[in-house]
């Protein structure tokens, strides 16, 4: 067996491939620990030089050794986002933690239409970042071989309501401009394609098609990449992990602090926390939101042949798996103002059954078999939120309504950030810091 022993020089070594040395930059540190007494300390362990997949084989010494040379980040969250970080920091060379307050992807991930598109996200950085969101899934697709959370089978988009036809060609022509995957269609080759379709439902409107859309199974997504974060690189899933503290010291992460006692050392904190990024965890803030609620209904299982999505004015459809479809309606969400159980016989599940039913006619004896609610995460303006929070070193925010889409992408940029030190200048717009700078000029203002 072919070892490295616990010296000096290897402690650095490791600290630098971490990367905890290079990231003032990004605002985000680690605790680059005194390497003082270490190599007399650790002296004679000796680890596979394969020590990425050491979890199952160590003595307690060793674990301890690698926590040493290894920078720790614990990741707040193991939804779509929070997997996606906590995957990737793994791959870059950190030390991981997820904690979990209930179970994976139980949250706001469990409850999402799910869609993966760029289509109407403005402005143009938006755009891009959605555009690399799409392609950091067909990127994750190459890297496990297979993709069982992810279906790329396109979207079918048109209108009904004339006060909307303008912003639906304008849409076109930008996503068009920008190189977008996008095209008009005819209804007889939408019928060719899906015959489930009415496509008396189309009225004379135009349809518009876009062949690289798709949806993804987020739960599934975060388990497979969860599993292959403790499998490959020793990743470490806590569940019934609710965070109550981050703790600081001089301003920077110290660990996290959990309501079950729990104490998780961490020279990085990346909170993916969805709907509950407002909150605040101890000394460190979180950012403001303005979250709306999210309904969906499931029907049981039908005799459908659907592949793609539809999306008609506020009306989304999607096959779900086993035969069975998802509807969305914004108008529907937008009766709530907090999530509640509702009943699949009640009048919310009426309304989008009818609508859908317009569109797939075979829904129409199908009945509803669930209706789920839940928050879903807004940044206060309604855009992406993720960096290095202004107020404390090595706490590290990521929340975005787009986490389906972007999710592979966002741990990508966080790994580079975090763990690496390498700055993703296109991500300025979207840094928290935003946020405190416009509380503290209405600050100024009310006191003039």
């Amino acid at each position: 067996m072919q070892c490295f022993q616990a010296t000096e020089d290897v402690v650095r070594g490791c600290k630098h491939i971490a990367g905890a040395d290079r990231i003032k930059k990004s605002g985000v540190s680690s605790t680059v620990k005194n390497s003082s007494n270490i190599s007399q300390r650790y002296s004679g362990i000796c680890i596979d030089s394969s020590f990425r997949d050491y979890s199952y084989r160590m003595t307690s010494l060793a674990r301890e050794f690698l926590e040493v040379i290894f920078m720790r980040v614990v990741v707040i969250g193991s939804g779509i986002v929070g997997s996606s970080a906590a995957y990737e920091c793994a791959k870059a060379g950190a030390s991981v933690v997820v904690l979990e307050a209930g179970r994976i992807a139980g949250g706001t991930s469990a409850v999402s239409f799910a869609w993966t598109n760029a289509t109407t996200k403005q402005p143009r950085p938006y755009f891009d970042l959605n555009v690399s969101g799409m392609r950091a899934h067909l990127e994750l697709k190459r890297d496990f071989g297979i993709a069982p959370w992810l279906t790329q089978t396109g979207s079918f988009d048109w209108r009904t309501e004339p006060e909307s036809m303008d912003d639906y060609f304008e849409n076109f022509r930008q996503m068009k401009e920008w190189g977008y995957g996008v095209e008009w269609i005819d209804k007889k080759r939408v019928a060719e394609m899906e015959p489930d379709i009415d496509v008396s439902a189309f009225g004379d409107c135009p349809i518009s098609y876009y062949p690289e859309e798709g949806w993804v199974d987020p739960v599934l997504y975060s388990a497979w990449l969860l599993r292959a974060a403790k499998e490959r690189w020793g990743a470490q899933v806590k569940l019934g992990s609710r965070v109550t503290k981050i703790e600081t010291e001089s301003g920077r992460v110290r660990a996290v602090r959990t309501a079950n006692g729990d104490r998780h050392p961490a020279d990085a904190v990346v909170s993916c926390t969805g709907g509950w990024s407002s909150e605040r965890l101890g000394d460190a803030q979180g950012i403001p939101l303005s979250s709306t609620i999210g309904v969906l209904a499931f029907t049981p299982p039908v005799a459908l042949t659907l592949r793609s999505q539809l999306h008609a004015d506020d009306l989304d459809i999607r096959p779900d798996g086993a035969g069975r479809i998802m509807i969305h309606k914004v108008s529907v969400d937008m009766t709530l103002e907090k999530p509640e159980v509702l009943s699949p016989a009640g009048n919310e599940a009426a309304t989008l059954l009818d609508a859908a039913t317009k569109v797939l006619p075979s829904l129409r004896d199908a009945g509803v078999e669930a209706i789920r609610t839940t928050v879903r995460p807004f940044p206060e303006d309604g855009y992406t939120c993720a960096g290095a929070m202004p107020d404390i070193v090595g706490h590290y925010m990521a929340v975005t309504h787009s986490g389906v889409t972007i999710g592979p992408q966002l741990g990508k940029v966080v790994a580079d950030e975090v763990v690496r030190g390498k700055i993703h200048d296109e991500m300025e717009t979207f840094r928290p810091q935003r946020f405190f700078q416009a509380h503290a000029q209405r600050s100024a203002v009310a006191h003039v």
